[in-house]
């Protein structure tokens, strides 16, 4: 089929339709999404296979599967909404009034700086959507690589001369323990000290096991006693628990080393100091919104440092009393 005949039976409806399909991997939570039947959704995608004379999925029994020519069609579709949304920011700021869409993913460590910069920057541009998808390394990887993101904020940036990064503030990793911890006694503990306790651990993929792993590499301490928790969080509260050490970005426990619930531990090559750094492809120009947000963060960088380097305010206790388990 030529492109003339293509682009006079194609329309951004039925691609819409199809990116959510697309994307959910069925028809009936496409419908749920866009708010239409799931008769509906089929029909569209219908028309759109036959304009463009290929199927584009296939059900084997309740399994949709993704065919050849739907991944052709995904990464032009993306293509096509980025430039229409690229013209609307445009227009958008031709006219004197920023607004459109700012898509970012952030790897999770990065959890507890981003909401803080979203918020200043939406109180100067009220008029800007803001999408935030929070992710491991491997996924921030694979989303730079495909370019679903105007922005991706990580940190270890990859060696690339087709990136351009900003670097926005330090991520500072620590081992951590429980209060009472055997090794704050120490005299003088080592990694291999550490090691010897089960060690709670992120996924694969995840920044701050890498940095981990790396570190432990170097100084030839194999990590024999290993539990895998899904979270930050969950790493977070499984030490309090007791239920083993882990490294961990100090912004993420910050107040609770504070309150006394978690105590950091000195040790030989600690702490591990990476930047969270603003990246994207060389080659993907950014949108109005993206250069305003990059312009933004950078005139206000020395209060980002200010606000997150200052000591946090202690936490009224009411009253009660914080006893270690097992006490």
């Amino acid at each position: 089929m030529t492109t003339p005949k293509l682009l006079n039976r194609l329309t951004f409806r039925q691609l819409q339709v199809f990116q959510a399909v697309y994307d959910r991997q069925s028809y009936s939570r496409a419908a749920e999404r866009l708010g239409l039947t799931q008769p509906a959704v089929s029909a569209q995608i219908r028309q759109l296979e036959q304009a463009l004379g290929q199927p584009l999925f296939k059900y084997a029994g309740k399994t949709l599967h993704v065919l050849p020519a739907a991944d052709a069609l995904a990464a032009s579709a993306r293509a096509i909404f980025g430039q229409v949304s690229r013209l609307q920011m445009t227009l958008s700021d031709m006219s004197g009034t920023i607004s459109g869409e700012l898509n970012l993913a952030a790897v999770s460590t990065a959890q507890y700086v981003v909401p803080h910069l979203l918020a200043r920057f939406r109180a100067h541009y009220p008029n800007v959507r803001v999408r935030l998808r929070v992710c491991n390394r491997s996924q921030a990887l694979e989303r730079l690589a495909d370019q679903r993101d105007d922005l991706v904020i990580m940190a270890r940036v990859p060696e690339d001369r087709g990136l351009v990064f900003m670097p926005i503030l330090d991520n500072e990793m620590v081992p951590v323990v429980w209060p009472g911890h055997p090794l704050l006694s120490a005299p003088s503990a080592t990694l291999e000290d550490f090691a010897r306790h089960y060690v709670l651990m992120r996924e694969p993929g995840s920044g701050v096991r890498s940095a981990f792993e790396e570190v432990a590499a170097d100084q030839d301490v194999h990590l024999a006693h290993c539990i895998e928790l899904g979270t930050n969080e969950a790493v977070k509260q499984g030490v309090m628990a007791q239920l083993g050490v882990a490294v961990l970005p100090r912004l993420a426990v910050r107040l609770e080393i504070e309150a006394g619930l978690l105590e950091t531990l000195a040790l030989p090559g600690f702490p591990l100091r990476h930047s969270w750094c603003t990246v994207y492809p060389r080659e993907r120009l950014p949108t109005p919104v993206t250069k305003l947000f990059l312009r933004f963060v950078r005139q206000h960088l020395a209060d980002f440092h200010d606000h997150f380097n200052a000591p946090p305010r202690p936490m009224p206790n009411h009253g009660v009393i914080c006893l270690p388990i097992g006490s």
